[in-house]
């Protein structure tokens, strides 16, 4: 029996052609996708739906929801984002996982890094080709593998490459949450934590703030007590949330906007900060404390102050059914001669938002590279049939029941 499945496998994986995987990653890093570039989306949304219409189920492109910032004034207005793919398979099978990818990269249109070069005949630099282009590829063919054993006949699975990943996938994560109830288990295609294939394991969370204080212009020098500054106010505020880190969290005080002339006491300022809580615990703890500190805040300084964003990713723990989805992909991995190992971070992805929904998640599955969000960003290219491989190895035992 154990040679049967051998070499049923070995059947599968002679499918997962490198060249044609090569080749489309290569025509999708040549279409800008930064995140604000909506007709780069929707360009790349098209080539992509193309592609996966050769897996059966549906392709859909699903609109962005809503998004909400806040501009340098203080006020807040819509901010646009591109559709997110959606692959529905088997959707009435009553073994189902989730695959999710992100078609954005941080290079906007107007960046100077825009073209692929070759390092060496083994390494490709450009601009998403690792981050996360080539994990988009790594998903497809590892389906279409997949897609011809038996066993995989038996699980459904959808599959989600969303816009707005590298901005926090603030208009897709209704989306993942959708996605994500009721599946088994789940595989993200960021590019490994480290160039030799090594897995991030648990990862910390992410939140993200801007708070607006508004307080009273006067003149500084006729009648500067009849002012109340809001820069003086946000500077008291920066002190006050630096002062809130701990071991289980770090406080990032990013970028302090407002005021004018400097005869004017300032009456608006917009105060940026981000936080990294290592624990549920820590995240929580902080957004209590946060709504006691503004509230002196206000007092103290006789200003009001509007609250935006929070926590958009939470800490990621490894529970004992992540732990086993992790043991899976080592087996799979064994089994072609690749040997994986993990290690926690301190960077966050969907996998964050996944893993708050109950689901376990391997997050770093697609292909090994490095330098991202840099002009330096490169891929292994022998990883894209690698990483496919273990990832048609994993869905197909998964299919058989070893997640069950």
């Amino acid at each position: 029996m154990q040679q049967h499945q051998t070499s049923d496998a070995a059947s599968m994986l002679e499918r997962i052609d490198p060249a044609v995987m090569l080749r489309q990653v290569e025509a999708w890093c040549a279409i800008n996708t930064g995140t604000a570039n909506l007709a780069g989306l929707s360009d790349q949304a098209s080539a992509l739906a193309e592609a996966f219409s050769a897996l059966p189920g549906e392709v859909e492109l699903v609109a962005p929801a809503p998004v909400t910032a806040i501009g340098s004034d203080g006020l807040e207005f819509e901010k646009p984002h591109g559709q997110h793919l959606v692959l529905r398979v088997r959707p009435q099978a009553n073994r189902r996982i989730l695959l999710t990818g992100h078609m954005d990269t941080v290079f906007p249109a107007d960046d100077p890094f825009q073209q692929q070069v070759w390092v060496d005949d083994n390494t490709l630099n450009g601009p998403g080709v690792a981050d996360m282009k080539g994990g988009i590829a790594v998903i497809l063919h590892a389906l279409l593998a997949a897609e011809t054993s038996a066993a995989a006949q038996s699980l459904g699975y959808d599959v989600l490459i969303n816009s707005d990943e590298e901005t926090g996938s603030l208009a897709s994560r209704d989306l993942i949450a959708e996605l994500a109830r009721g599946k088994l288990a789940a595989l993200t295609y960021e590019p490994s934590a480290l160039p030799d294939g090594t897995l991030a394991h648990a990862r910390g969370g992410t939140g993200n703030y801007s708070i607006t204080v508004t307080g009273k212009s006067a003149h500084a020098g006729r009648n500067p007590q009849d002012g109340r500054n809001a820069v003086v106010a946000a500077a008291d505020l920066i002190l006050r949330i630096k002062a809130m880190e701990h071991a289980d969290l770090t406080v990032n005080p990013a970028k302090l906007e407002g005021g004018a002339a400097n005869n004017v006491v300032p009456d608006n300022a917009v105060l940026r900060f981000n936080i990294r809580p290592k624990t549920p615990e820590a995240m929580e703890g902080f957004d209590r404390a946060l709504t006691d500190v503004l509230r002196d805040i206000e007092n103290v300084h006789e200003v009001s102050i509007h609250r935006h964003g929070g926590v958009t990713r939470p800490p990621k723990p490894v529970d004992a059914q992540a732990q086993r989805l992790f043991d899976l992909v080592k087996a799979c991995g064994a089994q072609l001669g690749q040997e994986i190992s993990w290690q926690s971070t301190g960077g966050v992805c969907d996998g964050n938002n996944i893993a708050a929904c109950g689901v376990p998640v391997v997050d770093t599955m697609g292909v090994r590279g490095g330098a991202i969000h840099s002009p330096q960003e490169y891929l292994i290219v022998p990883s894209l049939a690698e990483r496919a491989a273990l990832s048609a190895l994993v869905i197909t035992r998964i299919a058989a029941g070893d997640m069950n």
